[in-house]
């Protein structure tokens, strides 16, 4: 027939040896190549080059730090693999905004223990530059640049964007209804303002205000509202901040409990101590009513669910109790399977542990309640005095900005993400 027929074996033979040979070829000219110093042949081999991650830039004041400021990283971080964050330098929010009430080296604190943060740059520019934005593509390998779909303008009313966008490198997220600084502040003032009236006036406390979301009109016809009730937590945004993960079976449980009030620099860094003296770090977070009978009935500024948001937020905190009770029991240390219970030295009480309702009592006759020097002698007194210190330019300052929150408020569509 013109052919010869082949048994299967003797094909598979052949093969085995065809194969055979060039592998050592290849590897012959391979050690060849490699001795004598020359470049190794493709040999049609196609090597994929390692994926690289996409790098999201965000930047903001992130003065008077909130779970708002929180979520936004979150969802910016979402839409890359690593987030730099760009803070913007105290002269740079003087001239734009007015005073921060937070220092740069308070707001990179706070920004660096975000746990959705990869990076951080100091001295952020208000606006994008050509220049800057240059050095983030180039120097930080940026792909996109993000910002909340509120608007940022600049004194001169152009859009701090406008150049992001140009270049087609612009991604927009959904801000977080409820909360901004300049409501925080607003809350603060208002509290400034009610100490200023004679407390012979009929009206509700400060604290029924927060909880209600109440105006307030005093006798020189000037009113101050607080928007506390605006903020709707949901079980999705606390699973969202969660980490979704208990301690390990031989896990060495911190416990450290708080108002953390105004979330600050001085909380975190006391955390990030306690952080370090074990493998799970359990935050117990006390009630508005608990925060109120200790603190008075101005506090807290922000409610529980807030503040728990806040708290969650910071990388050094693994799982967070909201409501947490004022004493530690016995109970709860078993529960929770506590071997340590840590208290730092800078706190709202500084003779806690003197009073008559010392909170550490079961832990300290336990052996297992330790007190630890706090990094930086800050309290949520102190952020309130230095508004209450300034508070006519800060005054000014959220006049200018509530301005602008009502336009976006009046103009506002549905926006998707979260």
């Amino acid at each position: 027939m013109g052919f010869e027929l082949r048994h299967p074996e003797n094909l598979q033979s052949s093969r085995f040896i065809a194969t055979c040979l060039v592998g050592g070829i290849v590897i012959g000219v391979s050690v060849l190549g490699f001795y004598f110093g020359y470049p190794l042949p493709s040999m049609g081999i196609i090597r994929r080059k390692k994926k690289r991650p996409v790098r999201v830039y965000m930047d903001g004041c992130f003065d008077m730090m909130h779970y708002g400021h929180c979520n936004a990283l979150r969802q910016a971080r979402a839409l890359g693999d690593e987030l730099v964050v760009g803070v913007v330098s105290d002269a740079e929010i003087i001239a734009n905004k007015g005073p921060p009430v937070t220092p740069l080296h308070e707001r990179m604190i706070m920004v660096s223990a975000v746990k959705w943060v990869d990076e951080v740059i100091p001295d952020a520019p208000y606006a994008i530059t050509e220049e800057f934005m240059k050095r983030l593509f180039t120097e930080y390998n940026i792909d996109y640049i993000i910002h909340g779909d509120d608007p940022c303008l600049l004194p001169d009313g152009t859009d701090a964007y406008a150049l992001a966008k140009k270049a087609g490198r612009y991604k927009q997220i959904k801000r977080t209804e409820g909360v901004s600084s300049t409501d925080i502040v607003g809350r603060m003032l208002l509290c400034v303002r009610e100490r200023s009236v004679s407390d012979t006036h009929n009206r509700s406390s400060l604290q029924r205000q927060f909880s209600h979301g109440k105006s307030q009109k005093f006798e020189d016809g000037v009113s101050g509202i607080t928007r506390v009730s605006e903020f709707l937590p949901t079980s999705r945004r606390i699973v969202q901040f969660s980490n979704g993960k208990g301690p390990g079976p031989d896990a060495r449980i911190v416990y450290i409990d708080g108002a953390f009030d105004l979330f600050h620099a001085g909380h975190v860094e006391i955390l990030r101590i306690a952080r370090g003296l074990g493998d799970f770090l359990l935050v117990g977070i006390h009630t508005d009513q608990t925060v109120s009978e200790h603190r008075g009935a101005h506090r807290p500024i922000m409610n529980l669910h807030e503040r728990s948001l806040s708290v969650l937020a910071c990388r050094y905190v693994d799982e967070v109790i909201i409501g947490a009770p004022w004493e530690v029991s016995k109970d709860m240390i078993t529960t929770f399977n506590i071997s340590l219970v840590v208290h730092g030295t800078i706190a709202e009480n500084k003779d806690i542990e003197k009073g008559t309702s010392n909170p550490y009592v079961i832990p300290t006759s336990m052996g297992v309640y330790q007190l630890l020097e706090s990094p930086l002698e800050i309290t949520t007194s102190t952020i309130i005095k230095r508004i209450v210190s300034n508070h006519e330019a800060y005054q000014i300052r959220n006049e200018k900005k509530a301005a602008s929150e009502k336009r976006y408020y009046e103009g506002k569509t549905h926006v998707t993400g979260d």
